[in-house]
Parts: structure tokens; C-alpha cells; sequence
């Protein structure tokens, strides 16, 4: 009798994890470094118009030479160092809250248009519409209902990531193969585990890319209701630094702000590219020839 020589599931699913691991970090490294490729030639850009605009903004404008003396340089205390490490991270926490909230409640609302599609129609006019008021406009409002906190920067970062997050996923979710669709309702599928087991592994593609799109964003929201509302984290001290004519500071904040918002871009890159090839690997492959 010949023997069994197929591997045990358990070593497969193992093998099925490790490459869609490596999948997202090759995408992830590629991603970086043509992220890094485009940042190098904008600071080349960047030191090249300084240079020949010469002593006209030399008072309030720093350069990348300027920032990584600055940053790195031994004439800069510890102190000061740490204190913006620590607002960064203040930042980028806010912004993930904010990214956090803003996608789980898109995704919700996705599932109940799909679901309800009376909502959807009466609903997604007035997200459009919601959509279209400057941010700056309602940072104060959000000020004015939920207080000066960690709620309204929430709900500020949210309001970045929440409808290109909907109308994706939206799309997503509608874009399931019919056949697909009908093969599990003729086994007895609800509609609700044809939408979390069909349709919205059809609608990774999309909702990663509201990701991509949505985690820079969030991190500019945050800092802006650090700016208008809080008095933490980069948003707050840039302004600090502006008012006190710390330019140093403040341009080596704005600098480590962007890089941050490169470094996220990338990492959700990566991210899909894991998520993909383990549960999408159709559409991984589409993916991957876009990207």
C-alpha cells in the first residue's frame, strides 16, 4: 500500500502564513525604497531652491542640511531631541486612533448598506456632502460637541479615514463576482456570511487602498486638531516654535512629520501584500501588477 506523502495541514497552513509573510515584506521594502528614492529627490529639489534664492529666506527657511545638522548635530541638547520624539509619538498615536475608529466605523456602515440598501441610498448623499466641508472648518464643532480631548482628535482623524474608507469598501462589496455569490447561497449561506466570508475578501484591494491613502491623511488631521484643539503632540509645537521663532525645530518637525507619513504608506503596503496572498491571492497577483 503506497504511503501518504501529502504534508500535514498543519505544515501547510504554516507554509501558507510564511509566504504571504514574505510577500508583504518584499512589498513593503520595495514600496520604502521607492518612497526614499522620491524623498531624496525632493530634498535635492528642496536644497537646490534655497540655494538660489540665497539670503531672501534665510531668517525663517531651513534646508535638508540645516535639518540634519540640526537633528543629529552635537550642538543640539538631549532634551530637545526627546521632547520632540515624545510629541511624535503623541502624534502618531492620535492618528492611529483616529485611523482605527474611522475604519472600523466605514467598514460597519459598508456592511449595513450592503445589507440595507435603503440606507445606503438615503445615507451616502449626505456622507458626500459631509465630505466636502474643509476639515479646518469642523475641528471647532467637534471641539464644541465632545470637548477639547482625546475624543474630538479621534473623531477628527476618523472624519479623514471614514468615507474614501466607505465609498471603497462600498464598491468592494458590490463588486463580488454574482457566481460567487450565488454558489454559497445555493448551499445555504445567509446573507451575512456571504458578505463576511465572500464579499469582503473580494474587497481587500479596496479597502487597503482607502488605507493607503487615509493613514498619511490621518496623521495631518491629527496634527491639526493638536493645533487648533489640544496643545500636544507635532501639531501643537511646530506652532510653538513658529511663535518663537524656533525654525530649527520647527522645520526638522515638519521634515520628521513627513517621513512618518512615508513610513505608514509603506507599512500598509506591506500589510496588504501579506493580506492578500493569504486570503486573496487572486487579487494579490492584480494587485501586485498595479503596484
Amino acid at each position: 500500500m503506497a504511503a501518504i506523502t501529502s504534508s500535514p495541514p498543519v505544515v501547510v497552513i504554516a507554509s501558507e502564513r510564511a509566504g504571504a509573510f514574505s510577500v508583504g515584506v518584499q512589498r513593503f521594502v520595495l514600496t520604502l525604497g521607492r518612497a526614499l528614492l522620491s524623498v531624496v529627490l525632493i530634498l535635492v529639489i528642496w536644497q537646490l531652491l534655497l540655494l538660489s534664492w540665497g539670503e531672501n529666506l534665510a531668517f525663517t527657511t531651513r534646508g535638508p542640511i540645516d535639518v540634519w545638522r540640526f537633528a543629529f548635530g552635537a550642538d543640539t541638547p538631549p532634551e530637545v531631541r526627546q521632547r520632540i520624539l515624545s510629541n511624535l509619538w503623541i502624534t502618531l498615536g492620535d492618528a492611529g486612533l483616529g485611523l482605527l475608529v474611522g475604519t472600523l466605523g466605514a467598514i460597519a456602515m459598508a456592511f449595513a448598506f450592503n445589507l440595507f440598501r435603503p440606507l445606503e441610498q438615503a445615507f451616502m448623499p449626505v456622507a458626500m456632502v459631509l465630505r466636502s466641508v474643509p476639515l479646518v472648518a469642523m475641528t471647532p464643532l467637534m471641539a464644541t460637541v465632545f470637548g477639547r480631548g482625546l475624543v474630538s482628535v479621534a473623531m477628527v482623524g476618523a472624519i479623514v479615514t471614514f468615507f474614501p474608507t466607505l465609498v471603497n469598501v462600498t464598491l468592494g462589496l458590490r463588486g463580488t463576482p454574482q457566481q460567487s455569490v450565488d454558489l454559497v447561497k445555493a448551499y445555504g449561506a445567509n446573507r451575512l456570511y456571504t458578505l463576511s466570508r465572500i464579499q469582503f475578501p473580494n474587497a481587500l484591494p479596496q479597502l487597503f487602498a482607502a488605507l493607503r491613502a487615509s493613514a498619511p491623511l490621518a496623521i495631518t488631521g491629527a496634527m491639526l486638531a493638536e493645533f487648533l484643539l489640544t496643545g500636544k503632540g507635532l501639531g501643537n509645537t511646530i506652532n510653538v516654535d513658529r511663535n518663537q521663532f524656533k525654525y530649527d525645530s520647527m522645520w526638522t518637525q515638519a521634515a520628521l512629520a513627513t517621513l512618518a507619513s512615508v513610513l505608514v504608506y509603506s507599512i500598509f503596503v506591506g500589510i496588504e501584500g501579506s493580506v492578500l496572498a493569504r486570503f486573496a491571492p487572486d487579487r494579490a497577483k492584480a494587485s501586485k501588477v498595479k503596484a
